[in-house]
């Protein structure tokens, strides 16, 4: 059986195009440029404890943030999808919008405040129900809070009728 050539490009663009959505266990060792090659450019580069971190958002409606942490050789020494409920565990408030953005990294929307109140961040992540996880940021770019809300598209539509 013969497969049409469209269907055959199809294919492999579909395949290419998923290969460098994750990392993957064999990138343990890479450089920075292949991690590149593989996923594209990340979103942000930041230092950390002597390496390097690239941070690989996967949004807006993503459910996935994927940091890579090199050491200071430039060699990939962890990958880990950080959008999960461990992580919003570790954002309190008090803590600097800063470092909230360290640990869960771009928020897939920001949204602003009335009356100059600050703004709030939302992610979305892989769960079975139809939420999202919101950080609520001070003007002072301070954490005030930080939970789980719904997202616009989950909220319940006045299904009554009246002409």
């Amino acid at each position: 059986m013969r497969l049409p050539l469209w269907c055959l490009t199809g294919g492999v663009l579909l395949l290419t195009a998923c290969s460098g959505y994750a990392p993957t266990a064999e990138m343990a060792g890479w450089n920075s440029d292949q991690v590149v090659a593989r996923m594209g450019p990340p979103e942000t580069t930041r230092r950390i404890d002597g390496g390097t971190r690239l941070e690989f958002p996967r949004g807006p409606y993503g459910l996935h943030t994927w940091f890579v942490d090199l050491d200071a050789s430039g060699r990939v020494v962890r990958t880990e999808q950080v959008l999960t409920e461990a992580h919003f565990m570790q954002i309190n408030p008090g803590m600097s919008a800063d470092e909230a953005r360290q640990k869960l990294g771009r928020p897939g929307e920001v949204q602003g405040l009335g009356r100059s109140r600050g703004s709030y961040w939302s992610y979305r992540y892989e769960n079975p129900f139809c939420r999202w996880f919101q950080v609520e940021i001070t003007q002072e770019q301070t954490v005030r809070s930080a939970g789980y809300g719904e997202p616009p598209e989950c909220r319940k539509r006045d299904q009554s009728f009246s002409p």
